[in-house]
């Protein structure tokens, strides 16, 4: 994975005159398409003032899982510990939501605005242990800029 040269190509994304929606979508498109091991590539955020995660724009198969509380699954867990999560077999993990039998594997890292926890990016794999530091390095980097429009 070419970490830098990803960045530049989501800087061009976020760059354009477009509304956020817009903006997201096309993050989610581009490393859907960009990165083999990325089958689903999606964005949660904080449901207003409940202790829940809402799925806002994502590229892949359609998920039920809209509304995820926090503390349930890896998502959940995401929004309590504000740390990131990667989990390379979803298989050895308890608190895990399915979606799916070709799942994998996962990572998830937080949207910070101000220090607080508002959102997340969840990528989802059907390939077992893919995720190396590069992509966490990539996902940090995506969300930093992605909260400067926040």
């Amino acid at each position: 994975m070419n970490t830098e040269n990803i960045k530049k190509r989501i800087d061009v994304i976020i760059s354009t005159k477009s509304t956020l929606e817009n903006k997201l979508q096309k993050v989610c498109d581009f490393l859907k398409s960009e990165i083999d091991y990325y089958d689903w590539v999606g964005f949660y955020f904080r449901n207003g003032d409940k202790e829940e995660l809402k799925l806002a724009q994502f590229a892949g198969e359609p998920t039920e899982h809209t509304i995820i509380p926090f503390g349930k699954g890896i998502c959940g867990q995401v929004a309590v510990s504000n740390e990131n999560f990667i989990v390379q077999d979803v298989s050895e993990q308890d608190n895990y939501i399915s979606c799916g039998w070709k799942v994998k594997s996962e990572i998830v890292i937080p949207i910070f605005v101000n220090g607080k926890n508002i959102g997340q990016i969840d990528i989802d794999s059907h390939t077992v242990n893919p995720f190396t530091s590069k992509d966490e390095e990539v996902l940090e980097y995506i969300c930093k800029e992605i909260s400067k429009f926040l």
